[in-house]
């Protein structure tokens, strides 16, 4: 037992440390692309083609409806990267020759790497299909850290435009908060011990009222923000005093501590204190905080810019589904999704089945990340691979070993362009690929934070896939989470309810099983009805 146990943590050790190099390779791939005019690469005979000659199995087929690519496409996490975990020849982590059918002029890069990166099993293998598959864990790190290889732009906005944005300097206080000693109350300012013989007019206002010291045994009137005046000892709320006015003394009704219902100068913070570091959200109450501490503008990251495609000949964008057409539920659910995650967002182009409309659409886009919806498969009308590959696109990620989304995949545009994130077609598939690599994508590009991971128990079995990784939408209750039904590739009725998704790893988990937690950015504000999902 010792000994199995052993080999298992050294296998993990080696898979780890195989995906890290993967990450690493393919950032320094990304990073080294020249920055100048797009230029097509010159096609070659020489360049090997992917073979897509290959049938996936029906064990592969298990589980996955949703459109998932031929297993013969070898994915560029594999080929980019240099990682081939089942090539034991030395090509794994990049060290092996390289291909001698590959032809390029030097500076560019061919869009599909050659054939002989590939893993030496059948290209109809299921198992050759899922080792060339990234890992869930390694994609969505590579995604992050691509948005994170360039630092970020930063510039000056408004305090009404920076809403949303991330702050690319640090706010210090320009003066203390309060900028003066302030009565926290209505009520009265007296000065020494009591009764007080109270003054005459209509006290001290917010905005108003002389600065002048008051004397021992005196008392004003005050309101609530006033400039207390030097010397006062302290405030006395209106229902805590009693005044009569026959002899003109002011009476507390309990007992008054010095510096009561008083907000000192500088209570808050002091000039010079750093009120919110780099990488903070620009919320409603951070807008508030600023300008009470002297600012009129924020030096904020620019939002990334992104541009939807959807892609499908089948879509409808209004009315009920006929005629073999259905309604298009990606366009409406990814615009608003980006925006919730601080992206910039076009109204989505519809481009339909039309590979010449995606490829004028790619290479004239000015977005610093492009999403497509559909189309990443191997099917007759699945044109992303072949139009990324006709204008020599990158491709770091092809598949990925989560199901639902294992056809998505991330791409570099050729001579500095922007990144793409392919999502499936099939909806809670495309979900899964926009928060597996779009999401971290984004947060890295828009110098977000990295969300703080959690785990949580699952409030009963969920069954997983053989080998890959699951995201199952689940809602939280009490300290648990309890999975929703309605989890299908195809299907949006149980993340329309969830506030969440469970990582389930290869295998399942049982009940009580601690998993870790993707929230949705809108989790605080999706109640839950028990019983309606589950």
């Amino acid at each position: 037992m010792t000994a199995h146990g052993g080999e298992a943590r050294t296998s993990d050790e080696e898979r780890a440390a195989e995906e890290e190099r993967a990450v690493q390779q393919a950032l320094a791939i990304v990073g080294h692309q020249p920055q100048t005019a797009h230029s097509p690469p010159e096609r070659s005979g020489g360049t090997a083609q992917p073979d897509r000659s290959g049938e996936r199995s029906p064990a592969d087929r298990a589980d996955e409806t949703d459109r998932a690519p031929a297993t013969d496409r070898a994915p560029a996490t594999d080929r980019a990267a240099g990682m081939n975990r089942a090539d034991k020849t030395g090509r794994a982590n990049g060290t092996g020759p390289a291909s001698s059918t590959t032809s390029a002029k030097p500076g560019v890069r061919t869009g599909r790497p050659a054939q002989a990166a590939l893993a030496p099993d059948s290209p109809a293998s299921p198992q050759a299909h899922r080792t060339r598959a990234a890992a869930w864990e390694g994609a969505r790190s590579l995604a992050e850290r691509l948005g994170r290889s360039a630092p970020p732009a930063a510039h000056r906005l408004p305090l009404d435009r920076a809403l949303g944005h991330v702050l690319a300097e640090a706010v210090f206080a320009l003066t203390d908060l309060p900028p003066f000693d302030t009565s926290a109350m209505d009520g009265w300012v007296v000065a020494g011990p009591g009764p007080w013989t109270v003054g005459e007019g209509e006290g001290l206002l917010a905005g108003r009222g002389s600065t002048e010291p008051l004397p021992d045994g005196h008392a004003l009137r005050i309101a609530t923000g006033a400039r207390l005046p030097a010397d006062a000892t302290a405030v006395i709320r209106s229902e805590h005093a009693h005044c009569d006015a026959a002899k003109g003394l002011l009476h507390p009704s309990r007992e008054v501590v010095p510096g009561q219902d008083i907000r000192p100068r500088g209570q808050e913070c002091r000039s010079g204190d750093e009120l919110l570091p780099v990488g903070t959200v620009v919320t409603p109450p951070v807008l508030g905080l600023a300008a009470a501490a002297g600012y009129d503008a924020l030096v904020a990251v620019p939002r990334p810019r992104v541009e939807v495609f959807v892609l499908g000949d089948e879509l409808l964008s209004a009315g009920l589904p006929r005629e073999g057409l259905i309604r298009d539920a990606l366009g409406p659910m990814m615009a608003p999704w980006l925006r919730a995650l601080g992206a910039e967002v076009a109204d989505p182009r519809r481009l339909g089945d039309d590979a010449e409309a995606l490829r004028n659409a790619l290479v004239s886009s000015d977005a610093d990340l492009i999403l497509t919806t559909g189309g990443t498969a191997a099917g007759p009308v699945d044109h992303v691979h072949p139009v990324l590959a006709e204008i020599g696109a990158e491709l770091l990620i092809d598949g990925v070993a989560v199901r639902p989304g294992h056809p998505m995949l991330l791409a570099r545009l050729p001579e500095g362009g922007p990144c793409l994130v392919g999502l499936p077609g099939n909806p809670l598939a495309a979900v899964s690929g926009l928060l597996t690599l779009a999401e971290p994508l984004l947060r890295g590009m828009a110098g977000r934070y990295t969300q703080g991971r959690y785990r949580a128990p699952v409030h009963e079995e969920v069954h997983g896939h053989p080998h890959d990784t699951r995201l199952i939408p689940v809602v939280h209750r009490d300290d648990s989470v309890m999975p929703l039904h309605y989890n299908g590739p195809a299907m949006l009725r149980g993340i329309a309810a969830a506030d969440g998704l469970a990582v389930v790893p290869p295998g399942g988990v049982r009940s009580g099983t601690e998993v870790e937690i993707l929230d949705l950015p809108w989790a605080s504000a999706s109640p839950w009805t028990e019983g309606r999902f589950t």
